[in-house]
């Protein structure tokens, strides 16, 4: 997944189809010169649907879609002929994207499903014909209703990445390293912070053929919840994990502190996110000696499961598995 391809917030103007008008007709035929109203109905304006794909990872297909119209209906005609609808526009979205109206904020819906579909702004009704209208008192009624108008709003689209371990941590913690051993993913990696600017996706393989999905999240620093650093624009990847990985250096100078940090953070966006199973790797811990990691022990919540892993040595990696696998199928 390249970064320049990663897309996961497109905003555009939406507008569903008019309804068709309703028709003011009457039968006339040779041998029935007074026939009564046959006018038929408008056809619905067009939807504006939003339909879950497994296979697509990103917005950027909607990226400089700015605006979308749907089809208007048809109007009635004589015979009791109904309009015909108007097209419908069905967008393509990856699973986890999130429907928002972008004036108020209000979230409309969540994609969660291969092939579900949910109507994001509807066409507007079809109006009646003169034949609804046709009463004893009225037998020949010279009107019908008009359809009803479209509507158009501004939408927000969000994707929240559907992995079952979301990696936590300080930027340059490794979270990149660890994603690139475990998976076939590539993700960029360098000795400075923020080298992740997008999150990058890892299929870990398992035993048995079984594997799972690892979400490389960019790092959190302090005050990400209120917007600093990269903000709260990756935050909302994490809400979508099963497991949240803690990942800390072995070489920073708090490991129990900076987990501390990092949860406040979490707290603060969204208390939920404490209720995810959590697990703390402790990475680079080729440098500690079995002294060092005795020590680092004591200093961490007893309640708090954790382990020594290494990214370069590969050591601890299969426990690492282990531990996530279990998690995972409770």
């Amino acid at each position: 997944m390249a970064s320049s391809n990663f897309i996961d917030y497109v905003k555009f103007c939406a507008r569903s189809g008019a309804g068709g008008s309703g028709s003011v007709h009457f039968r006339r035929e040779k041998h029935v010169p007074k026939g009564g109203p046959d006018g038929g109905n408008g056809g619905r304006g067009g939807h504006i649907i939003l339909k879950g794909n497994a296979q697509l990872w990103t917005l950027l297909h909607l990226k400089y879609q700015k605006h979308v119209i749907a089809g208007n209906g048809k109007g009635g005609e004589g015979g009791r002929r109904t309009g015909a609808d108007g097209e419908d526009i069905v967008l393509e979205v990856p699973l986890g994207t999130v429907a928002r109206e972008a004036e108020s904020n209000k979230k409309l819906f969540e994609i969660t499903e291969d092939g579900e579909e949910k109507i994001l702004v509807a066409g507007g009704r079809g109006g009646l014909g003169n034949e609804n209208f046709k009463t004893s008192t009225n037998q020949t009624p010279r009107f019908a209703q008009p359809g009803e108008d479209g509507e158009e709003i501004w939408m927000i689209l969000e994707l929240k990445l559907l992995a079952d371990v979301g990696l936590v941590g300080f930027p340059n913690a490794g979270k990149s390293t660890l994603l690139s051993v475990l998976s076939a993913a590539k993700p960029e990696i360098a000795d400075y912070p923020f080298t992740t600017l997008t999150p990058n996706l890892g299929v870990v393989a398992y035993r048995d053929y079984k594997s799972f999905v690892v979400a490389d999240i960019p790092g959190i620093i302090e005050g990400a919840a209120e917007g600093k650093g990269l903000g709260i624009r990756f935050l909302r990847h994490i809400e979508r994990n099963s497991i949240l990985l803690f990942l800390i250096p072995a070489d920073a100078k708090d490991i129990a502190g900076e987990y501390s940090i990092l949860l406040g953070e979490l707290k603060k966006y969204n208390p939920e996110l404490l209720d995810k199973q959590r697990l703390l790797a402790i990475s680079k811990s080729d440098l500690l000696d079995e002294e060092l990691k005795e020590e680092t022990r004591k200093e961490l919540p007893e309640e708090l499961e954790h382990l020594f892993i290494s990214s370069v040595t590969q050591s601890g990696l299969t426990e690492l598995k282990d531990a996530l696998w279990k998690m995972l199928t409770k």
